[in-house]
This record gives C-alpha cells, structure tokens and sequence, in this order.
C-alpha cells in the first residue's frame, strides 16, 4: 500500500475503530487526544500518539492546525477522520490535500457539493434522482412566502450548510414563515456560519431510509443495500435497521439504483450515505452523508464487508475487490445508538463516572465501544459512549436477540438509554415495523 500511516482526527469509539482497521491492514495508526482523552481507549490501543490541546473540542479536534501538526510530526501519510467533528469539513480536506497527505474519503470538491443542499439537489436532479418539491435559495422572507405558494404548505425551512437535524423549522402559514425563516437563518449562521436557506415540502409521516454507497477511483460504484434510520429523536438518530422493515423490493432496487447514480454524477470516491425519505411507495433524496456513518456496522453484519478496511483501500488507489452481484443482503441487523442520557428527564446529557460495566455477549452479538468500567464520561463531547449491533437470519430472531442482549447490558454510575432501547422492543408499533420518522416524538414524551 501507498499508504503506510494514518492519523485518526477523532475520538471514542470510531477512533478506536478505525485505528483496529488499520491494524488489520497492517497500518500504523496514529491516534490524537485532548487533555481529557490522555487515558482513552483508542489512544491506548493505538500505534502512537499526539496531544492536540484541551478538552474542549474547539481547541482539540475541531482545529485543523493542530490535527495537521500532529501528522506531520508522526510522520502520518493519510488522515481519517471518522464522523463527526471535522469529517465533512470541505476546508480540512483540502488542507490535508494540500500538506501532501491522503484524505480517506471522497475529494474536497465533493464534500463541499453535497454539503450544501440546495446543490445537493441539483446534482440529484441531473442524476434523474427524485427530490423533494422545494425551492432554490432563498434570499429573505418575501422571497419565501413566494416560494411556498409555489411548493404549498406546509414546508420545512432549512440550512443549505446544514446537517445533523439543525437549522430546520417547519411552517404552515405565511405568518409562521414570517418567523421561523428568521430562526432559521440565525441559526444556519451560529451552526455553519452560513444563513442561506431554502424551502421543501414537509411530509407528514414519512420514513428514513438510507443507502450505503461504495465507490473506487476506477469507475466501480456499488449499493451496500439500505438501512432504516426512521426512529429519531429531535432528528437525531436512535436505532437504526437493515434491511428496511416493510420495504418493497422494487422501490428498494429503484432506491438503491438512485443513490448509486446519484454517486456517479457527483464522481464520488470513498464510503458514503444516500438519505431518502419514503412516503409509501414514492422516495426523495434528502442529503448525501460524505463519510461513514455511525450506523455503518449495520450494514457490515448484514453484507459481511469491512467498511472501514474497504474505505482505507479505496483511499490507497486500490480497486474494489468486488461489483454490484457480489454484494448480499443476508438476514437482519438492529443497532441500538447506547448515549449517555437520561430519557426519563428529557435526554439530559449525564456525564460522569462509570462504576459497573457488564457488556451483552453470545451469538450475534457486537458492541462497538471504547468505554470501560472506571472511565469518566467527559462533558465536552457527543454524549454517545457505544453501540449495541445484534444480527440474526430473520427481523423476528433479531428482534429477540436485541431484547436477550439489552438485558445484559449493565451501566452503573451514569444514567444511559437502555432502558429507553428495552421499551421500544416491547412496543407493537416497533416489532410490526410500521414506524416513521414522527413516532418516537411521541413516545417518549
């Protein structure tokens, strides 16, 4: 391989992920910490690594000068930046670039593309890829209305910059609008440091469903099939699924041959994520993920690839060992996103201490975590500290084994939302499937 060193620009779980990739690759992995990661896992088990500053993100992972100092003083040849934090960063990617480093995901120009949604949907609309009746950006709030009279009420105001659920207000009326445009933009500008927005139509009951998409920079663009995403809180992601509960097997191949289309027109390289949203039979694109997601193992247990190893190697040159018929959908997978939260007081963050930590195991088990018992959850970071992921030959039998599993699951110390995960499994609207996006809205509150 080309590449011979990675530094992961990240933290946590995804960290330690990828740096046991590289591992199995044979690659040395260069891990970054903060003063309140010095003791973390993935530093631990890494090959070496480099303090980037204090605990706050902002001075830590989110500054590029410090990440690209690191892996020039390491002596890094490649730089992974998982998820979140600085991973669809068009700016960082570009930098790395420049510093004659490889960046392991798709090239700046992409990022920056697919970043910004109101172009998202034009690449999308040029791809023959449907999305949902919107509008161009909108300016102010006169050029809004206009717009809504056009598309028809209600609507979403979103940030063209955003992502991650923020920067989106619905409205019904133009009076509504009047505000939540304003919201909107303020928010877009203090989350991205951009205020352009623009207008969708708002489905009332639709599902999420996302694909994964694989591509080479030798033309090889393939679908790792879909997952289910529709159990959200807040537009933040709870539990997520393969294959789609329900789903008909026609809209899943025209789904699944939209996001690889849509792929092809944006010349996209690396491991990425196609969102939909699925109303009945019909699909809309929605946003392009440039990374791997949080929710990617799902859809290693139901398609036995390495995603990770996979994203390193596409980064290297290499092609992929494998097309479209290679790739199988067998049996069914559940994650269950483990955050340190207390659901029973509104989500409230709960940093702190972990004093028993008794991990689920057996048949079709997996968890993805860089916590031990001992280790302090810290306040300065995304509050989810694993993942929980059950495979079994059907929806049914993993169903089962998701309850099985998350019975075993003990945290002492800090609050978490397995209980949260424990009753979502014991309601009828979730082992039938016929969840969307509005449910869980509804059930914890």
């Amino acid at each position: 391989m080309r590449i011979s060193s990675v530094l992961v620009a990240n933290r946590g779980e995804i960290a330690l992920r990828v740096v046991r990739a590289c591992r199995e690759l044979g690659l040395r992995s260069i891990a970054v910490y903060s003063d309140a990661d010095a003791g973390a896992a993935h530093v631990r088990h890494a090959d070496d690594a480099v303090h980037i500053g204090k605990s706050s993100a902002a001075k830590s992972y989110l500054d590029p000068d410090a990440l690209l100092e690191a892996a020039r003083s390491a002596g890094a040849d490649a730089v992974h930046p998982g998820y979140g934090f600085l991973s669809e960063r068009a700016s960082f990617a570009r930098a790395v670039a420049d510093a004659g480093l490889v960046w392991v995901g798709p090239a700046a120009e992409v990022i920056e593309q697919m970043g910004d949604k109101a172009a998202a949907r034009a690449v999308a609309a040029r791809a023959g890829v449907p999305v949902v009746p919107g509008s161009d950006e909108v300016a102010d709030v006169e050029a809004a209305i206009a717009a809504a009279a056009d598309i028809g009420y209600p609507v979403l105001v979103k940030a063209a910059a955003g992502g991650g659920g923020r920067g989106i207000r619905p409205a019904s009326s133009d009076d509504e609008l009047r505000t939540v445009v304003v919201e909107a933009q303020r928010e877009a500008a203090s989350a991205f440091g951009s205020d352009v927005v623009y207008l969708e139509r708002a489905l009332p009951h639709p599902k999420h469903v996302e694909v994964q998409v694989l591509a080479d920079a030798h033309g090889t663009v393939v679908h790792c099939f879909e997952r289910d995403c529709s159990l959200q809180r807040r537009r933040q992601k709870v539990l997520e699924e393969a294959p789609a509960p329900g789903l008909d097997p026609g809209v899943r191949r025209a789904m699944c041959d939209a996001a690889v289309a849509l792929a092809r027109e944006v010349g996209y390289v690396g491991a990425g994520t196609v969102e939909f949203l699925l109303d009945g039979e019909q699909f809309f694109f929605i946003e392009m993920n440039t990374r791997i997601q949080v929710e990617h193992p799902v859809t290693e247990l139901v398609t036995g690839l390495d995603l990770v190893a996979l994203q390193l190697r596409v980064a290297d040159g290499e092609a992929l060992p494998f097309g479209q018929d290679d790739v199988a959908l067998r049996g069914a997978a559940i994650e269950f996103r483990v955050n340190a939260e207390d659901p029973d007081d509104d989500f409230l963050p709960t940093p702190g201490e972990v004093s028993t930590l008794e991990l689920p195991g057996g048949p079709g088990v997996r968890v993805d975590t860089a916590l031990a018992a001992g280790d302090v959850i810290p306040p300065f970071y995304d509050s989810m500290v694993a993942k929980l992921l059950v495979w079994a030959p059907d929806r049914e039998a993993a169903l089962a084994r998701g309850r099985r599993a998350l019975a075993e699951y003990r945290v002492e110390g800090v609050p978490t939302t397995i209980p949260l995960h424990r009753r979502l499994l014991d309601d009828p609207t979730v082992v039938s499937g016929d969840y969307d996006i509005t449910f869980l809205e509804g059930f914890t509150t």
